[in-house]
């Protein structure tokens, strides 16, 4: 009976199954560097131009105004919030009133219209991220955001890979700090830090057996 198949077809379906896994492993790794790329994830250290040239540097370090005060919605939900121009103008509508730099936000108070601001730190669309749950139980704006109180135009400080996110679900105690801290910048960690954060975890009643579940960050 004739053979269906050439003595040439083991070493075809050989090749095959090893040229299949080669082609596999490639497209993972193009995806992983990709994923990591700033192409996907913004430029690290990189100040993003914005419509108004608004100094965090400024507001935040020099005149020292809380965190809160434009990003009202961090303590209570997963969105930072930007602030809309009525917050900006319940200062600047008394102080550098005639200013050519804030004429867009004179603009937008007076017409109704958002100011459309230019997006800084990128997390990956598939992963969920609560601002508040992260600000009222100990983790600082600087953690993430970096000395945006030395910034002239933010820019994006840390990678924000999972990788990144996962050195904190895995040992909060290293960065977790006292909550009336949080808003405060240049704070030294004490140098007790993982007993101090370790008592903080425990008050807290952080479980870090559950931070590292993919359902935390990815619903």
């Amino acid at each position: 009976m004739k053979q269906a198949f050439g003595p040439g077809a083991n070493t075809f379906a050989k090749l095959s199954l090893l040229g299949g896994g080669l082609f596999t492993v490639l497209i993972l790794g193009l995806l992983f560097v990709l994923d990591h790329s700033p192409y996907t994830r913004g430029p690290i250290g990189v100040a993003v131009n914005q419509p108004v040239r608004f100094s965090h540097q400024l507001h935040s370090g020099v005149l020292n105004i809380d965190c809160r005060y434009c990003h009202i919605s961090a303590e209570q939900g997963a969105y930072g919030g930007i602030p809309d121009t009525h917050t900006c103008m319940s200062c600047h509508s008394q102080i550098a009133t005639y200013s050519e730099l804030l004429e867009p936000v004179r603009t937008s108070y007076a017409t109704g219209e958002y100011l459309i601001w230019n997006k800084v730190h990128n997390l990956a669309q598939h992963v969920y991220f609560n601002h508040s749950a992260h600000v009222n139980v100990g983790f600082a704006c600087e953690t993430c955001h970096g000395r945006v109180d030395q910034m002239p135009l933010v820019w994006q400080q840390e990678s924000m890979t999972m990788a990144w996110c996962l050195q904190c679900h895995r040992e909060p105690e290293r960065f977790i700090r006292a909550v009336d801290q949080v808003y405060t910048f240049g704070e030294p960690a004490p140098a007790n830090q993982i007993d101090v954060g370790l008592q903080l975890v425990a008050a807290q009643g952080i479980d870090v057996s559950r931070l590292s579940n993919c359902s935390i960050c990815h619903r």
